[in-house]
């Protein structure tokens, strides 16, 4: 058999499938590497790559839904002492986070300070009515003066109540309440988000990156703002729950850990929430996080919408709340190459407590603390069609591209292989077959 017959040839053939099946093999970890190179280099926060333009003014829109817990029974809670019955009102959406990040800077250690400025646009369509709606809401002034003043100064403050004709509830707008209004007894603007518009958040420090990608955008302080992008004055953390397809792209859906709301005995991390034992039932309520220290004294709680995953007695003592996991848990979708998120669901009820108190003639028939809900807030903001388009286009389209050119020279190479091998051996048996 010389090497121009036909046997030679196809041990030829043999020995270039084999190396074509070599080079698709090879491409596997070097394809890997060049796309996490790639991924790298456009997420990390610098001018100049895909994640910054995102990061610094970002196209997409982003909202903000508000729902008011609207008191029905506001007579009967004063006057009998009654446990309060509240419904749902809303939602009342605003667009935020229009403005762009200014004030950037990076800084010689790989991270960028900033600040976000505020600003909130009402947007009728996607709303059940104008921001003019009525809603019987606590009074904060009266809640929040009883819980800062010492019990000798509720006579002096029972008086200033009666003086200009308050109570313990008010009717309010949604303007109002939001954004504030002129209140007769601290003879000042108040309100849940007051002041915002015109106003900055921050001054923020996180990691660009560049220097260890899996720190990319968390906090390099210890500041509590730092650290959590989805609780004010608290950080968290979030599991894997599933794998979701969001437009043609696949993502990680992460939700809360039940221990970020569990009670101080269950997760002791979060003792320092729990400041009064009787208001707490000796520190055993769950659901609800005490942020006093972190508004002026004020008796603020923080939850998820409707005490979900709280302690059932935050819905004995106050009627008409309904928790449901898929409409007031919070969560993040992360696309899993680059890490970036391309949908969340941000979602915060802000609480006030109030209690019984002698002196005071519109408390002192309420027969033990109470922690109403005000309102709950979802910010949210999903990838656009375009984007998506762009995003499978730039990135993911060539991902796959790639792993289709390693599939097909891996598969080619070992069929190429496999089948010249076989046909050698064959012709090289009827070869001496016919020799015999």
């Amino acid at each position: 058999i010389t090497c121009n017959s036909f046997p030679c040839g196809l041990l030829a053939g043999s020995v270039f499938g084999a190396v074509i099946a070599i080079l698709g093999g090879i491409l596997i970890p070097v394809g890997d590497m060049i796309i996490e190179r790639t991924v790298k280099k456009e997420a990390v926060i610098e001018p100049g790559t895909t994640a910054y333009d995102n990061w610094a003014a970002s196209e997409i829109a982003i909202y903000r839904q508000f729902w008011f817990f609207d008191v029905k029974n506001p007579q009967q809670v004063v006057q009998e002492g009654a446990f309060p019955e509240v419904q749902e009102k809303g939602p009342y959406t605003y667009k935020t986070r229009y403005l762009p990040k200014a004030n950037v800077t990076f800084n010689p250690n790989n991270t960028a300070s900033f600040v976000l400025p505020l600003g909130a646009i009402f947007e009728p369509s996607m709303s059940v009515g104008p921001e003019e709606d009525t809603v019987t809401s606590l009074n904060l002034a009266v809640a929040g003066a009883y819980s800062l003043l010492p019990p000798a100064s509720h006579i002096l403050l029972d008086m200033v109540i009666n003086s200009t004709n308050s109570s313990l509830f008010q009717h309010r707008t949604v303007k109002e309440l939001l954004w504030g209004y002129h209140d007769p007894i601290l003879k000042d603007t108040i309100g849940l988000f007051s002041p915002y518009n015109g106003t900055t958040d921050g001054p923020y420090n996180v990691f660009t990156g560049k220097d260890d990608i899996s720190k990319l955008l968390c906090g390099a302080k210890d500041e509590p703002e730092l650290t959590s992008y989805l609780f004010v004055f608290r950080s968290v953390s979030a599991s894997y729950e599933k794998t979701m397809n969001l437009k043609g792209i696949e993502v990680y859906r992460y939700s809360l850990l039940p221990s970020t709301l569990a009670s101080p005995v269950d997760n002791p991390d979060n003792k320092c929430f729990c400041r009064n034992y009787e208001t707490t039932k000796n520190c055993t309520l769950a659901g609800a996080l005490d942020i006093s220290s972190c508004s002026d004294g004020r008796p603020i709680f923080i939850s998820l919408p409707h005490f979900l995953q709280g302690s059932e007695y935050l819905r004995e003592v106050v009627l008409g709340l309904h928790p449901d996991e898929e409409h007031h848990k919070t969560f993040l979708d992360v696309e899993p190459i680059t890490g970036f998120t391309l949908n969340f669901a941000k979602r915060i009820q802000v609480n006030m407590m109030y209690g019984p108190a002698k002196d005071i003639t519109v408390l002192n028939k309420v027969k033990d603390h109470t922690l109403l809900p005000l309102a709950w807030m979802n910010e949210t903001a999903t990838l656009d069609d375009k984007t998506a388009d762009m995003f499978k286009r730039e990135l993911l389209s060539r991902i796959d591209m790639l792993e289709i050119v390693q599939q097909v020279l891996l598969i080619a190479g070992v069929i190429i292989f496999c089948v010249c091998l076989i046909a050698f051996f064959c012709v090289r048996r009827k070869s001496k077959a016919n020799l015999g």
